[in-house]
């Protein structure tokens, strides 16, 4: 059985609250198409949102730049690190701009 908290601030519809309060009511049927779920079937379900999350963590590293580099990435303004990740990200895909530079 799954449970939904609302935040606070979530406002429904007359018609949502009734949709609500309706399903609450309805029976849960298993059966052979919808079988209930064991301990360790749901033991392999996660949290898609947390996943991503996770995968999209930056991390902090120590980098190198020349004063000029590091001049030309400051003027870019607020977020030029973020820039720079997009920068280094889109050219490390690029097999030509890393074989030029080994």
């Amino acid at each position: 059985m799954v449970y939904y908290e609302l935040k606070p601030e979530t406002k429904l519809t007359e018609e949502q609250e009734k949709m609500l309060t309706d399903a609450a009511k309805l029976p849960v049927v298993f059966d052979e198409d919808s079988p209930e779920l064991t301990d360790e079937e749901l033991a392999q379900f996660y949290r898609v949102s947390e996943r991503r999350r996770e995968e999209r963590r930056k991390q902090t590293v120590t980098i190198r730049l020349s004063p000029q580099a590091l001049d030309i990435a400051k003027s870019l303004g607020k977020g030029y690190t973020s820039v720079l990740s997009r920068i280094l990200e889109s050219a490390l895909r690029n097999k030509e701009v890393i074989q030029r530079y080994l």
